[in-house]
């Protein structure tokens, strides 16, 4: 099959229809959703800069990527073929997600897409024995190739992340930066701006109840199709606002038209339901309570101080004392077959564990710093004389009923 390729300020020609030149060309490598959400916060400490071009190409290494070609056209972002890409230099290339980066021409920025090493990967189906399960995000076989490790820098967000790469991969612990978390400095930044935000999602002087599903079987909703619909049946509307935050693997798996569909039923009872891209963070620093799962959104929530209460929790698939197995040990437990409203309640009265925020990042604040040190010494250039800027999230906007 014939791939066209892309025309843009890159490659052999990419003078010749360039308006700005002597370009620093940033690819941004994006594995699914979710890594398109968590590169959307570090493409702007480049990106803003009159020196730099950034271009996008989705890898085709992920068995969750649906969605994500999508996405990033209606973005309005350069996007190149993986192939064309994997024949072109590049200054710099930056991936929150694996797979496919041995192939690049470039030096490689690799970070986490969530709060870091805390869930196991899904065991893959076949006819061979078991093995141990890897640790999401941190595959041995996605960090090392050809004798090589691939990363040029392995951004971590804690420095207890490195004990887990020195038992999955040793051979990276030279390359390994501790950057901090910039999605969850985004999220304290929002923190001051509660009553903008509450305001924005209708909350009215009532409480508000955001629902946090990751994806998979295991997820909340994988678990409980209707928690949410009987939510909205049994907490009075008077009194409680509930908003729905899906995993972006959600939305791009199963299609955006669908899941608006199966949900159509809690719009209808006033249940608001967050785009994948933005407006989980919004809805945490609004939030008097998160009904979440073991997913990042749980630990941002109760690294925040916000009040959080387990809907779902496989313990089997949590790494052994990393940050989410300590939320499963210290996070009351949502019992399904119990009326919900009185569970909410007291979730919302119980004492919030003060320690978590410092498992999540060992520089908090400092992120945007961090990561911006990092790129432009891979790009060899220097930084901006401008500090970078830390935005709090956007208000948030609802989707629709379909």
């Amino acid at each position: 099959m014939t791939v066209e390729w892309s025309i843009g300020p890159f490659g052999l020609d990419g003078e010749k229809g360039a308006t700005l030149s002597g370009l620093r060309t940033v690819l941004m490598v994006v594995h699914h959703l979710t890594a398109a959400t968590r590169l959307a916060d570090v493409a702007p400490l480049v990106e803003r800069d009159r020196r730099v071009q950034t271009v996008y190409t989705v890898a085709p290494a992920s068995a969750v990527g649906a969605g994500t070609a999508r996405h990033l056209a209606a973005s309005g972002a350069l996007v190149v073929p993986f192939a064309q890409a994997a024949q072109t230099r590049f200054d710099l290339a930056v991936a929150a997600g694996d797979g496919g980066l041995e192939r690049l021409h470039a030096p490689v920025l690799v970070l986490q897409h969530g709060m870091g090493p805390g869930k196991l990967a899904r065991r893959w189906d076949g006819t061979g024995p078991e093995a141990a399960r890897p640790v999401a995000g941190m595959r041995r076989e996605a960090i090392v190739a050809g004798g090589r490790v691939i990363p040029s820098v392995l951004g971590l967000a804690h420095r207890d992340h490195r004990r887990t790469l020195a038992r999955v991969c040793p051979e990276a612990l030279p390359v390994a930066r501790i950057v901090g978390d910039l999605a969850f400095d985004r999220l304290l930044q929002g923190m001051p701006l509660r009553e903008r935000y509450r305001a924005a999602l209708g909350v009215d002087g009532r409480q508000l109840v955001v629902v946090s599903s990751t994806w998979g079987p295991e997820a909340l909703l994988g678990r409980n199709r209707d928690l949410v619909r009987r939510l909205a049946a049994e907490l009075p509307a008077d009194g409680y606002r509930i908003v729905l935050a899906v995993h972006p693997v959600t939305w791009g798996f199963h299609g955006f038209r669908q899941l608006r569909a199966w949900f159509d039923d809690c719009l209808r009872l006033g249940v608001g339901l967050l785009p994948f891209e933005e407006g989980w963070r919004a809805a945490l620093a609004a939030a008097d309570l998160v009904v979440g799962d073991h997913g990042s959104v749980s630990a941002y929530a109760a690294g925040a101080g916000i009040p959080l209460l387990l809907g779902a929790f496989p313990a089997s698939d949590v790494v052994p004392r990393s940050l989410s197995d300590l939320l499963g040990r210290r996070v009351p437990h949502l019992a399904p077959d119990r009326p919900l409203l009185q569970q909410v309640r007291d979730a919302i009265g119980a004492p919030v564990a003060k320690d978590l925020r410092g498992r999540l990042t060992s520089e908090p604040g400092r992120a945007a710093v961090l990561l911006r040190r990092e790129m432009y010494r891979l790009m060899r250039v220097d930084e901006p004389a401008e500090p970078p800027v830390t935005d709090p999230p956007p208000l948030p906007d609802l989707v629709g009923a379909p």
